[in-house]
């Protein structure tokens, strides 16, 4: 109901146009020696009626192109490239059927028409040349005029994307500096003292690694791979030591890490994921593999899903969000027979916030 309505309006908006730019047309084009009171009747009539029919076909064409344009690239926007490509279309479509109709309404069908043209070429010339420059103007008014929502668009979605990427961000260092990994820590670090003392030292020296991570990148959206891998190896250790047997990770990065970035607490967010939501023991460890390949990264684990509630996705809408602040790169999600895999890309040094925006 809602669309319906807004059409109407927007259909009502472009034939009050058509009748100022009509009305404007008949008071300051002079007629040839009557005046404008003295026109056959049928003049006028036709005049008017083929103006509304060419605005209105001519908008809806070039809506219909500016649409087709935004559903057919990676960067549906209106720059001077593409603008020039939709305006070409359009003429060339409604131009021909322009040209037809005027020709019809004086050579064939004057006698309905009623055009008194002593010259009917020159006539046909005037008439034509005359819609070409007020359909050309109703094309670049209109691409102007969606050129500038899309631009307003943007700035409204970066502005929202910018307030979720801060609150996601936000989330993932209060889940790390919670007192719940804080506490497990501290468990497993109060075993060892009396098992280990040689891996109770590393454990304290990898857990003081990880929180200094945290606290160092809390403001930094994006870090480079080699900083977070290695706060990952420092992750990865202190789970190894926790589930011991259970849980088998590999890492196998060949890409240099120092030339990529990704967003901060990424990869052990979809680590955690991954001990999160699957069952896994001794007799069946957990086996989760990061890897890169084609400039991204893959974070692959064995599927063995919990018997719990349903997950949120909390974390990986908190990872597209933020990916979508940089890069139209998709993140990846593959679910197939036991193995749960995701990709994300990596990040060029010098990325761009919102590569979506209105770049050409």
């Amino acid at each position: 109901m809602i669309k319906k309505t807004t059409r109407l309006k927007k259909i009502g908006f472009r034939i009050l146009v058509i009748n100022i730019v009509f009305l404007l047309i008949k008071l300051t084009v002079n007629d040839k020696e009557n005046g404008l009171n003295e026109d056959p009747i049928n003049e006028p009539v036709f005049y008017y009626v083929s103006a509304i029919i060419f605005f209105l076909l001519t908008w809806e064409i070039n809506d219909w192109l500016i649409k087709k344009n935004s559903q057919s690239t990676l960067k549906p926007n209106i720059n001077f490239t593409n603008s020039i490509g939709i305006l070409v279309k359009t003429l060339a479509i409604v131009l021909p059927i322009t040209a037809l109709t005027y020709y019809l309404a004086i050579f064939k069908f004057n006698n309905l028409c009623r055009i008194d043209a002593d010259d009917p070429w020159l006539q046909f010339r005037i008439d034509f040349l005359r819609a070409t420059l007020l359909l050309f103007c109703v094309v670049v008014f209109n691409l102007f005029y969606y050129a500038t929502m899309k631009a307003k668009e943007i700035e409204s979605s970066m502005h929202q994307l910018k307030q979720e990427v801060m609150t996601s961000k936000y989330n993932s260092l209060k889940n790390q500096i919670s007192p719940h990994f804080l506490f497990n820590s501290l468990n497993i670090l109060t075993s060892l003292m009396y098992e280990d003392r040689d891996l109770a030292s590393d454990f304290v020296t990898r857990l003081a690694s990880c929180y200094r991570y945290i606290l160092d990148n809390k403001e930094k959206d994006l870090v480079t791979l080699e900083k977070e891998m290695n706060f990952l190896d420092s992750f990865i250790f202190m789970m190894n030591v926790r589930h011991k047997e259970s849980l088998y990770i590999r890492t196998n990065v060949s890409v240099n890490s120092k030339d990529f970035l990704v967003p901060t607490l990424s990869l052990q967010m979809l680590v955690e994921n991954a001990l999160k939501h699957n069952y896994f023991s001794k007799e069946k460890p957990l086996e989760v593999n990061i890897f890169s390949y084609n400039k991204r990264l893959v974070v692959q684990n064995t599927l063995r899903k919990r018997k719990e509630e349903p997950s949120t996705k909390l974390g990986i809408r908190n990872i597209k969000k933020r990916y979508a602040f940089y890069t139209n790169e998709p993140v990846v999600i593959e679910e197939e027979n036991d193995i749960y895999k995701i990709e994300i890309p990596l990040l060029q040094k010098n990325i761009k916030q919102f590569n979506t925006s209105l770049d050409s």
